[in-house]
């Protein structure tokens, strides 16, 4: 693009030097893309320079697996942005299982120098218009202009449930972090996600009462699968409830906060108890509800829709706005399509979105071809290729249930061309005008067992759907339709090679599908 006065005019801004914003930076680097990003603060990773309040991540950091390959080993490395210079790796930033956020503030500082990426720092954006097919971005003082703004920033600020009298908590945002400020007192958190459990935890041997509140009962991860969910590090608390020890987790609406005197009274309806109803006597209220995105940078020109609850924006299969064209989200922002699900939020999940979203921009606006590439429509070479890459990949590994490769038949010549790390719901958009192709990912089994730590198992092929661990699926389209799916056994080690258990199911599949005639439809 021809750099307007000032050198102010580039094909993509990029707001936000977050590990989103610095991920999607090194990409359209590497390719050689005219891009600027924009932060407001005077380094990167602003979030984490407050958040977590008590500074220890929930992210993991296995650095030890036995793994000498860098690939496999990323499935156990939450904190590492994807670049091919192996000092700017987050292991050798800290050895904890669960780091400290400031291990990672200073990772995120040495990736952006190390990689002289073109950030502005202390360049805050105060408002996005969009005229005709062009962006105008009024920052520090200046008048940024481009095709396409990609929003980096991250959480907005936090989420205030409207509860009348709400203003009476103290936020998670700026509350006491120190265990022995709650010394002997009753103390209610509003939340019951990774915040609360965060400031639960510390409270513990020091406040006389502890209750968590919210409509709905605790989602545990090891249950959801779902790292966002409650971390067993936290279980401190629920040992507790069930111990009798005066802290609790009350499933209830909130329905008002009232000061009376030197302590609160809370009413609160129970959700679970046929509506009944009870005022409570606190000391202290605190809310720890979680965070929202910021909307007040955009202009009416392209305000993006959000997504029921108003937290998150609504997008499309390629990372794109719903109802702004050219306007895209990355990093946390950009989890909505598979919320609660994958990894979207954190970074072991968008920093491969974002490999995926560069593919996507550059072919939308440099005219660069997606990579591919193309094999025989030969069962055996197909389920050698497909095996290879679910043993290998730590994007579909991580990305489970959501991004997918995609093996496409050519009808006329009966080629088959593989695209990796799509989307799922992207290829079924993109390449629904074939007659056959197959997407494969890594699936769970169902969610609804009784006891995670219990489940019985069904080793043979026959069964493998009803395995309940993360594992191959296969699913044959017609046009946008399914017409068939092979789920392959699941494996303690991941590692799905058996001959008897993995390749020739597989094999069979593969084969009929494609001789089944659906390639070639008369």
């Amino acid at each position: 693009m021809t750099a307007g006065a000032g050198g102010r005019a580039h094909r993509y801004l990029i707001i936000g030097a977050g590990p989103g914003g610095l991920q999607l930076s090194y990409f359209l680097q590497r390719a050689g893309a005219d891009y600027l990003t924009l932060e407001r603060e005077a380094g990167p990773g602003g979030f984490f320079r407050r958040y977590p309040r008590h500074r220890r991540l929930i992210s993991l950091n296995k650095v030890h697996t036995g793994q000498k390959d860098p690939e496999i080993a990323l499935r156990w490395d939450w904190n590492s942005l994807l670049n091919d210079e192996p000092e700017l790796m987050f292991p050798r930033y800290s050895q904890d299982y669960f780091p400290q956020a400031d291990d990672l503030v200073r990772y995120l500082t040495d990736f952006q120098r190390g990689h002289r990426l073109n950030v502005r720092f202390s360049t805050p954006v105060d408002r996005i218009e969009k005229t005709g097919d062009r962006f105008a971005v009024h920052a520090g003082g200046e008048v940024f202009h481009a095709e396409c703004v990609i929003v980096a920033a991250g959480w907005g600020g936090p989420y205030v449930p409207d509860i009348p009298g709400i203003e009476l908590a103290r936020g998670y945002e700026d509350m006491p972090v120190s265990g022995e400020d709650f010394t002997d007192r009753r103390v209610l958190i509003i939340g019951k996600g990774n915040s609360a459990f965060e400031t639960a935890q510390a409270l513990l041997g020091h406040a006389a009462v502890v209750h968590l509140a919210s409509p709905s009962p605790v989602r545990l991860a090891w249950t959801s699968k779902h790292p966002g969910h409650v971390r067993g590090q936290y279980g401190a608390l629920l040992d507790s409830y069930w111990f009798k020890t005066l802290h609790g987790v009350l499933e209830c609406d909130v329905d008002r906060i009232r000061r009376d005197g030197d302590h609160f009274e809370v009413a609160i309806t129970y959700t679970l108890a046929d509506g009944e109803q009870a005022l409570l006597e606190y000391d202290d209220v605190l809310r720890c509800t979680g965070f929202t995105m910021d909307t007040s940078l955009f202009d009416d020109s392209c305000l993006p829709e959000r997504v029921p609850g108003g937290r998150l924006p609504a997008i499309r299969p390629d990372f794109r706005s719903v109802n702004v064209d050219g306007l895209y989200f990355a990093g946390t922002l950009m989890q909505a399509r598979d919320f609660k699900r994958a990894s979207s939020a954190f970074i072991d999940g968008f920093r491969y979105n974002l490999r995926t979203m560069t593919a996507l921009l550059r072919e939308r606006y440099e005219g660069v071809p997606l990579d591919r590439r193309t094999l025989p429509a030969d069962p055996d070479g197909l389920t050698t290729a497909m095996l290879e890459r679910v043993n290998y990949s730590s994007a579909l590994w991580t990305q489970f249930e959501y991004l997918c490769d995609v093996y496409v038949v050519d009808e006329t010549t009966g080629e088959v061309t593989r695209y990796e790390d799509l989307p799922e719901d992207y290829a079924v958009e993109r390449f629904g005008g074939h007659p056959l192709y197959f997407t494969v990912t890594l699936r769970w089994g169902r969610r609804d067992h009784p006891d995670v730590f219990a489940i019985r198992r069904h080793p043979t092929p026959e069964r493998a759907d009803e395995s309940a661990f993360l594992h191959p699926v296969v699913r044959a389209w017609r046009h946008r339709e399914q017409t068939g799916e092979q789920h392959l056994l699941e494996d303690l080690m991941a590692r799905w090679l058996d001959p008897v258990r993995h390749v020739r199911p597989l094999r069979d599949f593969l084969a009929a599908r494609l001789a089944s005639g659906e390639a070639h439809p008369a």
